[in-house]
């Protein structure tokens, strides 16, 4: 370090007048970069100014340079960061806060002693330093490092003692009586040497002249020490009497501190059997209401819910260590046991009869919703049940294997009873499906005060295929889309179809929540803590049975309890709503789009009650199928657009699919107003639209009898103006697409068919462009043999106005072949000829003045002649 102070000072700071004083080799703290040396510098010349500055190698390493530098009295803290424990770290607080790391703890002191003893000598504003040693400010800095840089400089730091304001002022005022005092210092100094010598003489004096008075206070003394052994002597005969008052009183303590030990433990012994009396007691009415009370009524109900609370109450009790000793305890304990399993036997054989009682009742109002789309409400039969949850509460914490069998048997009650009901009300669901393609006429009926639906289920499904097939052999084809979209029955078919499904999930809807309720409210299932030790799951029937600790693996929350229960008792659910979709789906495929519109709204609502619930999840499967039928129907609409066959003798004119395509979207668009599944039509409007767009211009290749121009400008026109009018903001790129195709085919149509009543007049002027083309100046091109001004008029003189208005009468007639009647383009088209016709004329006059100027040749006839040829066709037809 010595080595690279002096190498320090010879390079860097000699040249700028400044002398080290000491330094510290540190870097920043939390960064893994090079070395640096913070150095304590004061400036030779005056006024001194102190600085530290940071200095760092070069790139290279071969040299030291200045990298940056603080004066000292910018700084305002210096913070060491422990004062007790050796820390390399420290902080300096200049504009803002640098963090350092010292090589060593000992170069940090040293630094921070510089720092501080310089701050003290030159510094009118104090540096505040923090968690410092008060020892490490005192120390001066060590002499072999200072002395061998700074030369003496550092000792007059360490002799320095800086005057109090006080002494400042006497020597003001000292120097102020004497004049001469800064003009003549040893005259000052002999004077103020003589003063010194005077008052030491009146000091030695004073002292002489006290001695009686020290002598009369010695006096005072001898005297004071004689009353204080009088006082002693009086207190040591005060204390020998005390002495056997005190041994009276200890007596006196002891006897009654015993007394109150006996108090303190006869009131605790009064507590412990006044808490037993109070909380091991059970009162003879609730005894009664367990072993005999009603079950059956509601007064009953509540006495023996009241009961069970204070039993539960009495034998959770917690007992202090050495109570279950007690002989009274113990026999305590045993009634409150035998209370236990005599009402949890009671409650569980009461709750079995309940509910095979309320399964008979249910069972006799089935008739009576079987023949109408309904399914019984067990609202009366929850009602009745709610008013023992307490007790099932009360049952669960106490005995567990009794309410999990009265769980497994309200399941399987639960089970047959909605498996009937369900069975019955999809039947009914079927029928009227199936009927609404036999325009209300179905094969089966309800007959007897059973309701039991007549027929099986082979014949309601052959019903529902003969009834499909009897309408159309395609009835879901956009082909004939037209023809099926238009027949009154078709669309209260569908409707009523609506209707029927939308009652069918609004059936079911409530009656999942009703049901999920109660069993959350009823085997009180709302919470989700885990399985007591020693209980696990039965795969068989999803129930809780008890087992090993050993075979204790996983815990299952109460939520989950309640979604295997729902599950159990509404295991045919799913199955019934796949079967009654199918049907739909067969019947006409179409339904899946009304389909997937009310089940994804009855998905959406069942989510926002609750999102793990049986419904939810039940719907949300269910879903999935709709789904995947509604792309299967979006699948085949395009598969048969691809096996479209044309006449071969007549005209094309608007495909039956392109047409499809619009009722099928007006459709859809009734259905899906304000749907949440709007984003899978959407989807399937593009699939669709592409191919329509595909197998229109696949038909234009392929057909014969029409131009291809005609195919493609008639239905894409079409379907603008049908994509026009619904607005569908997913398909604005094919409508945009579509008026395109349109303009470009009517144009190619439109110039196509001109060039045929002036055929030769065409080729000529093609000619002429063709010359002109090649390099042949415009004015010069007369001078070609082929086109000179005699050829020209030749072929002028061939087509004169009558001529032209008979090619433009057989180009009506051929164009009113081609178009359809349904689009009605046939005047958009004239009139797109016209203008075409018109640009014609023009370009050839242009070509004539310009190839053939002077020459003074004209058409025979003129643009108001062809805009009455035009108009008199027009009306003519």
């Amino acid at each position: 370090m010595t080595a690279i102070k002096h190498a320090l000072q010879r390079d860097i700071f000699t040249p700028n007048d400044e002398r080290l004083l000491s330094i510290v080799n540190v870097c920043k703290a939390g960064k893994k970069k090079k070395n640096c040396f913070l150095c304590a510098t004061v400036t030779t010349e005056r006024p001194v100014q102190v600085k530290v500055v940071k200095v760092k190698k070069s790139d290279k390493g071969d040299f030291y340079k200045r990298q940056m530098a603080w004066e000292l009295r910018d700084l305002t803290e210096v913070d060491a960061k422990d004062a007790n424990k050796e820390n390399p770290e420290f902080d300096l607080h200049f504009e803002k806060v640098y963090r350092w790391v010292a090589s060593s703890t000992a170069e940090k002191n040293s630094f921070i002693s510089c720092i501080w003893k310089l701050n003290q000598r030159y510094l009118r504003k104090k540096v505040e330093f923090v968690n410092v040693s008060p020892q490490l400010l005192e120390e001066s800095v060590p002499s072999g490092e200072s002395q061998s840089v700074a030369g003496g400089d550092e000792d007059a730091l360490d002799d320095y003692q800086e005057l109090n304001a006080r002494e400042e002022q006497d020597i003001e005022g000292m120097m102020e009586v004497c004049e001469y005092a800064i003009s003549n210092a040893e005259a000052f100094a002999e004077k103020l040497s003589r003063e010194l010598q005077v008052l030491d003489g009146a000091n030695i004096q004073s002292i002489m002249a006290s001695e009686k008075q020290v002598n009369t206070l010695m006096q005072l003394l001898d005297q004071a020490l004689a009353e204080v052994d009088t006082i002693e002597g009086k207190l040591l005969s005060y204390e020998e009497m005390l002495q056997s008052v005190k041994e009276q009183m200890d007596q006196i303590s002891q006897s009654n501190r015993l007394i109150q030990i006996s108090n303190t433990n006869n009131g605790k012994l009064l507590d412990e059997i006044q808490f037993l009396v109070n909380y091991m007691d059970l009162s003879k009415g609730h005894i009664k209401a367990l072993q005999e009370g009603d079950l059956s009524s509601p007064k009953g109900i509540e006495a023996c819910i009241n009961a069970s609370e204070a039993l539960s109450q009495c034998m959770n009790v917690a007992l202090k260590p050495g109570h279950d000793k007690l002989m009274a305890i113990k026999q305590q304990q045993h009634l409150f046991s035998e209370l236990r399993d005599t009402f949890a036997r009671r409650l569980t054989n009461h709750l079995n009869n309940v509910f095979v009682h309320q399964g008979h009742d249910q069972s006799s109002t089935l008739a009576q919703h079987t023949a109408e789309l309904t399914l019984p409400k067990h609202s009366p039969l929850h009602r009745d049940l709610l008013r023992y949850a307490k007790l099932m509460e009360w049952l669960k914490n106490t005995q567990r294997e009794k309410y999990e069998g009265l769980s497994r048997t309200y399941m399987d009650y639960m089970t047959r009873l909605y498996e009937r009901e369900i069975k019955d009300f999809f039947e009914v669901a079927k029928i009227k499906m199936a009927g609404t393609s036999k325009d209300g006429k179905g094969k089966f009926g309800l007959h007897g005060s059973s309701g039991k639906l007549t027929g099986s289920t082979s014949s309601l499904n052959k019903l529902a295929v003969s009834s499909s097939n009897s309408r159309r052999s395609q009835s879901s084809s956009l082909l004939d889309m037209g023809n099926m979209s238009a027949s009154d029955l078709d669309v209260a078919d569908r409707t009523r179809f609506d209707k029927i499904f939308e009652q069918v999930l609004s059936e079911l809807e409530p009656l999942c929540l009703a049901e999920q309720d109660f069993i959350s409210k009823f085997f009180k299932l709302q919470q989700i803590p885990t399985l007591a030790q020693g209980e696990n799951m039965d795969d068989s029937d999803g129930l809780m049975h008890s087992k090993p600790v050993s075979e204790h693996r996983h815990s299952i929350s109460e939520k989950d309890m309640v979604r295997m229960m729902m599950n159990k008792i509404f295991q045919s659910i799913e199955t019934e709503l796949n079967s009654l979709i199918a049907l739909g789906d067969k019947i006409d495929s179409f339904n899946s789009l009304y389909m997937l519109v009310k089940m994804s709204h009855h998905v959406w609502t069942a989510e926002n009650v609750d999102p793990a619930s049986y419904l939810s999840t039940t719907l949300g499967n269910v879903l999935v199928t709709v789904k995947r039928n509604f792309d299967k129907c979006i699948s085949a609409q395009i598969r048969q657009m691809e096996e479209v066959k044309i006449s071969k003798k007549s005209k094309v004119g608007i495909l039956p699919f392109v047409t499809g395509f619009e009722e099928f979207a007006k459709l859809a668009e009734a259905i899906f107003r304000n749907a949440e599944r709007r984003g899978d039509l959407d989807k399937a409007y593009i699939k669709l639209m592409r191919a329509v767009f595909n197998n229109v211009e696949k038909v234009a290749n392929e057909s014969q009898k029409t131009p291809r121009d005609v195919v493609m400008m008639e239905n894409f026109h079409h379907i603008f103006s049908t994509l026009s009018s619904l607005k569908i903001s997913c398909l604005e790129a094919e409508r945009k697409e579509a008026k395109q195709k349109y303009t470009e085919h009517l144009q190619s149509y439109v110039i196509n068919s001109l060039g045929q009543p002036l055929e030769k007049l065409n080729h000529f002027f093609e000619g002429v462009e063709a010359r002109v083309a090649q390099g042949v100046r415009e004015e010069e091109v007369s001078y070609q043999l082929a086109f000179n001004k005699q050829e020209l008029r030749k072929v002028i003189k061939e087509y004169p106005g009558k001529e032209v208005k008979k090619g433009l009468d057989n180009l009506y007639r051929k164009v009113d072949k081609h178009l359809c009647d349904e689009e009605s383009l046939l005047q958009v088209v004239w009139h797109s000829m016209q203008d075409e016709f018109i640009r014609q004329y023009k370009h050839f006059e242009g070509l004539i003045n310009r190839c053939y100027p002077g020459s003074g040749i004209t058409m025979e006839f003129t643009i108001q002649d062809m805009l009455e040829y035009f108009s008199s066709i027009a009306q003519s037809h």
